[in-house]
């Protein structure tokens, strides 16, 4: 269950060497006190679980419009305001390069982007259920358009503020705790992304609250929800403006590259003959699991499996993504972490499959209640976990082989430009898979023999007293043709990773010349 999208490192070439050389020599400044440092980091946890908050809730929003009736055509058009974290290198070099020194290099744009994230909460509280529409209702439908547009503007702040604490990350921490901020990323993002997808679904759910906590009605509001996140947003913005400084050598940083310089070294690296091709890769290599990540949870929804159960599958598997990273770079810290890549690739190809089979025999397990056993949840529970296996093999096998190739002399750059297109090959084929799922399927209504494939046309049917029959489901046959692609793929696509992967270091470097000076000082010094 690829529930949120990766985030990508933000354009910062030289920043973590000026991080680094603050505290080198005894002529830079002295480590801070371990109480600021652990309060340094106690403050990047906490900006990273604020950044997974919108993500959490954007992924709640497909699950919630499933129950309102909506086509996959519309939940393609909303999967759009998902992207600006895969596109987020086309504003990145912005962000770094352009700032007012008197408010601060990072805090001149994660004050504003947060500030604005709460008041999108704010006035989002007070619209959201006319947004929505009503559940069952085919007379207020929901507003897909303006949500979309909506989503998509608060994911963009999410991302702008993302790149500005990535940065500020590296001079945040002294050289010898600068390790804890990928920590800080990993664990609060996972845990913003918790408080916003699995804590809402589950305790917005009135059958969960009555069923398993005793309440007698769900204990959260949607708009209560999104105003109590509004309100956290202001008032710990407000207080990080006033309460933290900057680093003044950040502020004044000399040492970075230009805002003109950064996306004419972009240019650079895509001009090279092996970044192309490991671009078609990258946009290629998931077009094999697009049905099953696109619409397996919400085929799921359709078939009465409760949305909060399927949130709550989140519970087992946030262990299973924060340790399988660890286990797995042990295979891929040599110099081959593709072949890790391609292992992964078949096994995830047939959990695509088992997915579909998963669905198909769904209904089977519900009773006359239109409730599931606690067996069915312990099969979903299982397939999910092997299926997060694959994902992580192939996720941290690509990163570990971006970091073997990047140029040193401008790896922020180089790392953010794989990682786009990297985003972008998930991207792609998930709303293509939402788009046309429904074009490709067959179903009728048996009163009136008419077309039922939207949730409008069912409800017409129901009122005729039909039954819509579904002859050709178009997620079966987009899973179909979605392995038929895959192996097309593997069979090519493989022999281009092992060729780019064969490949020696400097062919992947942009500016050879600069990382031969850096080796003969090197040796002078020596």
């Amino acid at each position: 269950m690829e529930g949120r999208r990766r985030k990508t490192t933000d354009t910062v070439p030289n920043l973590q060497q000026t991080a680094y050389r603050k505290n080198e020599g005894g002529t830079g400044k002295v480590p801070a006190a371990e109480a600021s440092e652990f309060g340094n980091i106690c403050l990047l946890l906490l900006l990273y679980v604020l950044q997974g908050i919108p993500l959490g809730l954007s992924a709640s929003i497909p699950m919630i419009l499933q129950n309102r009736n909506i086509s996959y055509k519309e939940q393609a058009t909303f999967s759009l305001a998902l992207w600006p974290f895969s596109v987020k290198l086309l504003w990145a070099p912005l962000v770094d390069s352009c700032y007012w020194v008197t408010m601060g290099r990072r805090k001149s744009w994660l004050v504003p982007a947060q500030y604005l994230i709460g008041v999108f909460m704010l006035v989002l509280s007070f619209n959201l259920d006319s947004l929505l529409g009503e559940e069952g209702s085919s007379d207020v439908k929901p507003n897909v358009l303006l949500l979309t547009a909506i989503f998509f503007a608060l994911n963009f702040l999410a991302a702008t503020q993302d790149i500005a604490v990535d940065g500020w990350a590296l001079t945040m921490l002294s050289r010898k705790n600068v390790g804890y901020a990928s920590t800080c990323n990993s664990v609060g993002q996972t845990a913003g992304f918790f408080l916003g997808y699995v804590v809402l679904l589950a305790l917005e759910s009135a059958d969960f609250c009555i069923n398993y906590l005793g309440q007698s009605g769900p204990l959260l509001q949607l708009d209560g929800y999104f105003l109590f996140w509004g309100i956290v947003f202001l008032v710990t913005t407000t207080l990080v403006w006033a309460l933290k400084k900057e680093d003044a050598e950040d502020i004044h940083a000399d040492d970075k590259l230009s805002l003109a310089a950064t996306y004419k070294m972009l240019g650079t690296i895509l001009k090279k003959t092996c970044i192309r091709r490991c671009v078609v890769v990258l946009l290629t290599c998931k077009i094999a699991f697009a049905a099953a990540d696109a619409l397996t949870g919400l085929k799921l929804t359709e078939a009465g499996v409760p949305k909060d159960k399927l949130a709550l599958l989140s519970v087992p598997l946030t262990p299973v993504q924060v340790l399988l990273p660890f286990i797995i770079s042990r295979y891929t810290a040599g110099p081959k972490p593709m072949d890790v890549f391609i292992n992964a690739i078949p096994y995830r190809m047939f959990f695509s499959l088992v997915f579909a089979g998963v669905v198909y025999v769904t209904p089977w397990f519900q009773d006359s209640n239109g409730e599931y056993p606690a067996h069915y949840y312990a099969l979903l529970v299982v397939v999910y976990v092997l299926h997060q296996i694959t994902t992580n093999c192939m996720f941290v096998a690509v990163m570990a082989f971006f970091a073997n190739i990047s140029d040193p002399s401008v790896g922020g750059t180089y790392m953010t430009l794989l990682n786009t297109f990297t985003n972008l090959g998930g991207n792609w084929p998930t709303w293509v898979a939402l788009r046309y799922v429904s074009d490709i399927t067959w179903s009728y209504c048996s009163s009136t023999g008419a077309p039922c494939d939207t949730g409008p046309l069912q409800q017409a049917c129901s009122k005729e007293d039909g039954k819509c029959n579904v002859v050709w489901d178009g997620y079966y046959i987009e899973s179909a043709v979605c392995f038929v692609l895959g192996v097309v793929w593997y069979h090519y696509g493989t022999r281009v990773v092992r060729q780019l992967q064969s490949l020696k270091e400097h062919e992947w470097l942009v500016m050879p010349k600069r990382r031969n000076k850096t080796a003969d000082v090197k040796k002078k010094e020596k």
